[in-house]
Parts: structure tokens; C-alpha cells; sequence
């Protein structure tokens, strides 16, 4: 399956809104997480069956609903008759291949978006579908397996730290999304890190590893781009949307979430344009290598050219040769070639070729 595309072949042909599972299964069992909180009181479940949390919808309590695993349609669609889903956003929640996006509908916003891991030793950024559904009180996370960036978050509310224990479910949603972006950010970085080191391996001597590694860094930052840019237009238009599901006091909270997401893309441009000085400066470097071995082979050439022209000289079959009779002809004849030899380097380096 291509990385960057995921197969769409079960849905040729089918209508809009028809439930079809795009992507790889990645769990055997969904598993439904409930966290409800107020101020004063916190409650985590393990759900059976999705249809026990209905009763959150008509809760004063902030209720965030977890639900991992996206290839059990049944759930997905029970899940969307439950809180009163449109049939497009349960086909995006299915969707793992889904553009990030920012959708308004009347009674909640479907946010779709990626979440990203970076493999050190194999130096490759792996994606995850998120998909979220905002509703009045409540927050619909659909996660492809367990497994996510979001325990600072868990932490956050299990410790009443900061604000998120005394604010509206929509700061729940900024905090998840936020930790998202710090993500990106933290990959980013590490990317940056080898990239920049990978410079510094280029000066010492370019090897193919180099370029091997430019490369892959290229299509790294690619991968990492294609859903770093939508992210942040779906942020800036969170930033203008004029809904009551978003409150005025966490507007300021998105607004700088769209900083973040601005630093990121920006930063990843920068280190795209690094790796193409990188290949630039690989090029030269291998250019001039290869003009210094021709310069050593010209040089060689150069000196051999009358040393050869002597040496057909004396070793022609003419009967009466003058040097032959000679006792120490053969000497004179070496001394002879590394006297032109060392003329040749003398007037080299006097004219600064070597």
C-alpha cells in the first residue's frame, strides 16, 4: 500500500455517506475509554458497549469518550445514531486516509487530523487517524489502536493541573490538539537534529551514506508536511469560527495553538531548504573530489607522455643504435627518464599546478 495514499478500492463506486473502512486493522477488539470531570470530581471507565455512554450527552460534567479501533462499523454507526453524527462525518472517522480538516455542523465540529510518531532507529515518521467530534459537554476521540500522545493531558486532569479541570470541554479539545502540535514539533526537532549533524558529516567527507540519508530526510519532512500545512488551516479557521461551542476565553489558547502550528510548517520549509543546500554542497564536494583524482591522472599522464616517447626510442631494433655499445647505456638511460620526470614536476609546481 502506498505511504502516502491509502487504498480506496472498497469505496469505488459507493455512495456518499456509505460506511467503508479505509486503512489497515490494527487492533482485534475496539475498546471504549469514558473520563468524565468536573472541578471537584474525576471518574474513569472501561466501556462495554457504547450505548452506556448516551446518558453524557444530558451530563453538566466534561465527559471525553475514547474509542480505539475504527474497522468495527457496527460501533462507528451505533456511535453515530447515539450523538446524532452526519453520515459524512462517520464516513471521515472510517476514513484513515481523511485530509486534516475542520468541519461545522449544527450541534458539534468534526476535526480530522494526524498524529505522528518517529521511529529513531529506523529514522521513519509513522502516522495515526484522529478523528474528533465536539459536541455541547462532551469530547468523541476515534483513535485507530490504543496508544497515543495524550497522557500528559490524562496527567494534566488526574492532578487538577492548570486550567483543564475548570474549563469547558472545548479547552479539552484545544489541550489535545496542542499536545499534537508539540509533537510535531518534538519530531521536528529531531529530524533537525540529524539533519544539521548530517551537514557536518558532508564537510568532513561526503560518503553515500550522505546522500542516502539526505533523501530520506527529504521524505521524511514531505511526510511530515502533508498534514503539518492542513493542520494549521484548520486551526486558523478553529481561530475565526463564530460557534458557541467554542468559548471566547479559549480563542486566545487556539490562537497561539496557531502559532505553534505556523512555527512548525515554517520550520519544516527551513529544513527542506537546508537538505536541498545539503545535496547542493554534496554535489561540489563530490565535483571537486573527481577534479582532484583527474588532476593527479593529468599530472601522471603528462609526465609519461616523453618518458614513453624516450622509451620507444631505445628500445627500437635498429641494428646500429649508437647507445647500445655503450657499457652504461642502460643507466644513463633510467637517469635520463627521472631526470625529465623531475624537470616535469619542477615546472608543474612553478606554474602552481600542483
Amino acid at each position: 500500500m502506498a505511504r502516502f495514499l491509502k487504498n480506496r478500492s472498497a469505496v469505488l463506486g459507493k455512495a456518499p455517506g456509505d460506511l467503508v473502512f479505509v486503512g489497515d486493522r490494527k487492533v482485534d477488539n475496539p475498546t471504549i475509554t469514558l473520563i468524565e470531570y468536573t472541578p471537584d470530581s474525576l471518574e474513569r471507565t472501561e466501556v462495554g458497549n457504547i450505548r452506556d455512554v448516551f446518558p453524557v450527552k444530558e451530563s453538566p460534567a466534561v465527559s471525553w469518550i475514547n474509542i480505539n479501533g475504527l474497522h468495527d462499523m457496527d460501533l462507528i454507526r451505533e456511535t453515530g445514531r447515539g450523538f446524532d453524527l452526519h453520515p459524512l462525518t462517520m464516513e471521515d472517522i472510517l476514513n484513515t486516509g481523511q485530509r486534516p480538516k475542520l468541519e461545522e455542523y449544527d450541534n458539534y465540529l468534526f476535526i480530522s487530523c494526524k498524529m505522528m510518531k518517529y521511529d529513531e532507529e529506523k529514522r521513519i515518521v509513522s502516522s495515526e487517524q484522529l478523528a474528533l467530534v465536539l459536541g455541547e459537554n462532551f469530547l468523541l476521540t476515534f483513535q485507530e489502536r490504543p496508544g497515543d500522545v495524550f497522557d500528559p493531558v490524562r496527567e494534566r486532569i488526574r492532578k487538577k493541573k492548570g486550567r483543564i479541570r475548570t474549563s469547558t470541554v472545548d479547552y479539552l479539545a484545544y489541550s489535545l490538539l496542542d499536545t499534537i502540535v508539540d509533537n510535531y514539533i518534538y519530531i521536528i526537532e529531531r529530524l533537525g537534529e540529524q539533519i544539521e549533524d548530517n551537514e557536518e558529516q558532508i564537510l568532513e567527507g561526503p560518503g553515500r551514506d550522505s546522500l542516502e540519508k539526505i533523501n530520506n530526510y527529504k521524505r521524511e519532512l514531505i511526510y511530515l508536511r502533508k498534514s503539518i500545512r492542513p493542520a494549521r488551516e484548520f486551526v486558523l479557521q478553529m481561530s475565526r469560527l463564530e460557534s458557541e461551542l467554542i468559548r471566547s476565553n479559549t480563542l486566545p489558547f487556539i490562537k497561539d495553538l496557531q502559532d505553534l502550528c505556523t512555527q512548525a510548517v515554517e520550520t519544516v520549509d527551513l529544513y527542506r531548504d537546508m537538505l536541498s543546500d545539503q545535496l547542493d554542497l554534496y554535489n561540489t564536494m563530490v565535483g571537486n573530489r573527481l577534479n582532484e583524482i583527474m588532476k593527479i591522472l593529468t599530472i601522471f599522464s603528462a609526465i609519461f607522455i616523453p618518458l614513453t616517447f624516450i622509451a620507444g626510442i631505445y628500445g627500437t631494433n635498429f641494428e646500429y643504435l649508437p647507445e647500445l655499445g655503450f657499457r652504461y647505456a642502460y643507466y644513463v638511460f633510467w637517469g635520463v627518464l627521472v631526470l625529465v620526470a623531475a624537470l616535469m614536476l619542477r615546472f608543474f609546481k612553478k606554474k602552481k599546478w600542483l
